[in-house]
């Protein structure tokens, strides 16, 4: 079978000895600078910075996958884009992976940014696909035509892959609809699908979470937990849970019935840790995952060690019957007799860190 993962990396020892053993099935891996003085990806950035000596150590490590460097903050600080040096030290970055053969695009969600990059350096840009991440929420031929067109415009390679938009993992119709029509249209270009985010259906908090992510990223100031503790979809989903069951994730089971119209499945949650990236990675790999559906979730992780749902109780047409959902809720039912057959609350633990404090 010819690889269809697209795993995030990190530079660590387990991690990638563990990615070494299953090269095979990795089609491509998305890394973030972590060396820059700025944090340049969708993530609050928590890890310390690394040599880029050491990130190189690691990436040369795992020949074969492409590899696609994380620029997908929803926005930039404007200096970093107008003035004449601020995308100096990126460029400098980009220029440095690719000469070592360990690049080959960069995932963004600012159009600004690859414009800027295109202008500062031709060349760099001449030599990296600019791939648009999910958060572009792609989900239609034409919303695909124009961006491929935007991208050839700047100078960037066009992108060998295409992202999906969340959206259709739980519209099977439109997702085949889609995937005929690029395969008709853009017969060269890979389809890809995300698998295990985890987020909210049709997320009302998602743009506005993304744009504060990138503002903590910009201030040094993190707000994010905290609106969503009070405001957002950690408020919610505590208020109703049985909302899991609606987020269009993708069940380690149900890929077969995905990788039918796409290319490869897009696996995420490298701020979890190796772990837990180890875990899920494994789980699709098998195609089976026999403990709780929460371990899986980028998103829900929080919850993992409160709620219990117990993906061996969900049935094998389970994608196929949620792909048929009216989203009328209001009448319906259905997520909330189903979550209550296949979930229980966890008991309250307090993690023991007297080795820790030692």
């Amino acid at each position: 079978m010819k690889p269809y993962l697209n795993i995030p990396f990190l530079p660590e020892d387990r991690y990638v000895e563990f990615l070494t053993g299953c090269i095979e099935d990795l089609d491509s891996i998305h890394f973030s600078l972590l060396h820059n003085q700025r944090n340049l990806d969708s993530r609050i950035q928590v890890e310390p910075g690394i040599a880029r000596q050491t990130n190189l150590g690691y990436l040369k490590r795992l020949s074969g996958p492409k590899k696609y460097a994380l620029l997908n903050s929803r926005f930039y600080p404007p200096d970093m884009l107008l003035e004449k040096d601020g995308l100096v030290p990126l460029i400098h970055d980009l220029e440095y992976y690719l000469d070592h053969g360990v690049l080959d695009g960069l995932i963004y969600c600012d159009h600004y940014l690859i414009q800027a990059l295109a202008e500062r350096d031709p060349e760099v840009a001449a030599r990296l696909e600019a791939v648009p991440g999910v958060n572009m929420m792609l989900d239609s031929l034409p919303k695909i035509e124009f961006q491929l067109n935007y991208i050839q415009a700047t100078g960037f390679k066009s992108p060998a892959k295409i992202i999906l938009d969340r959206s259709l993992n739980r519209n099977l119709d439109g997702l085949a609809a889609v995937c005929l029509e690029l395969r008709q249209q853009l017969p060269d270009i890979r389809i890809e699908v995300l698998a295990n985010e985890g987020c909210l259906a049709f997320c009302p908090f998602k743009l506005s979470h993304d744009a504060y992510i990138s503002l903590a990223n910009m201030t040094g100031h993190d707000h994010t937990h905290a609106i969503n503790c009070s405001l957002g979809c950690i408020r919610l989903l505590g208020e109703q849970p049985y909302r899991i069951l609606q987020s269009p994730f993708i069940r380690p089971e149900d890929i077969d019935l995905y990788l039918f119209h796409v290319d490869t499945i897009k696996l995420c949650g490298r701020t979890l840790g190796a772990s837990f990236l180890i875990n899920a990675i494994t789980a699709y790999r098998n195609r089976n995952y026999n403990g709780n559906l929460l371990d899986l979730m980028d998103a829900m992780a929080w919850l993992a060690d409160r709620l219990y749902v117990d993906n061996r109780l969900l049935s094998f047409d389970f994608a196929n019957i949620l792909s048929l959902c009216d989203n009328r809720c209001d009448c319906c039912g259905f997520c909330q007799e189903l979550f209550a057959t296949i979930t229980h609350e966890l008991p309250m633990t307090i993690q023991d860190l007297r080795t820790t404090a030692d």
